[in-house]
């Protein structure tokens, strides 16, 4: 599977990162970091290609590259609004509207909260598209004891989402 993941804003890197960590083996990831990410560190063991967020003639900007799904964690608001308003000014923004073009699995995790009325309409009129909406949520029901395991719960379920398989939280009825 390729999968083009992006990370954006400032706050919430470490979820994008860890995303990236639990990656199981046999998927071929490309990853865009915005400017407002700031600094991104290793990628622990994964192997990954980093691509510029201003590059974009990059190969993963292109539908001919054939990206199975993208994931956005986090995704800001401002590149929420952007693919919304089908503005692709940076890889980030293309490689979501290339996914969008090419009818492609698109996940965004928005990481502001509370939403305004304008971030709600962008989220509604993208879901509406099939962009799959799933901001970091607390799962109470998770049985989660520590925030390590809430992070694992929550990745599990973007995972999920992806159609990549993991096992990185308990399933309802597994002991």
């Amino acid at each position: 599977m390729k999968l083009a993941i992006a990370i954006t804003g400032a706050s919430g890197v470490d979820l994008g990162k860890k995303f990236i960590n639990y990656l199981p083996q046999g998927i071929e990831a490309h990853v865009v970091v915005s400017d407002n990410a700031l600094t991104v560190e290793s990628f622990e063991n994964k192997k990954v290609t980093l691509h510029q967020n201003n590059n974009i003639a990059a190969s993963i900007s292109s539908g001919s590259f054939k990206i199975d799904a993208t994931a956005i964690i986090p995704c800001s608001m401002n590149t929420l609004a952007k693919i919304a308003c089908g503005i692709s000014d940076n890889l980030a923004t293309r490689v979501a509207a290339v996914a969008l073009k090419e009818q492609k699995r698109l996940l965004l995790a928005p990481r502001e909260m509370p939403f305004s009325a304008i971030a709600l309409e962008n989220m509604r009129k993208l879901a509406s598209l099939g962009v799959i909406i799933a901001p970091p949520v607390i799962g109470y029901y998770s049985d989660s004891s520590t925030l390590e395991e809430m992070e694992r719960f929550i990745i599990g379920k973007w995972y999920d989402a992806l159609g990549i398989d993991n096992s990185l939280y308990k399933r309802w009825g597994t002991p």
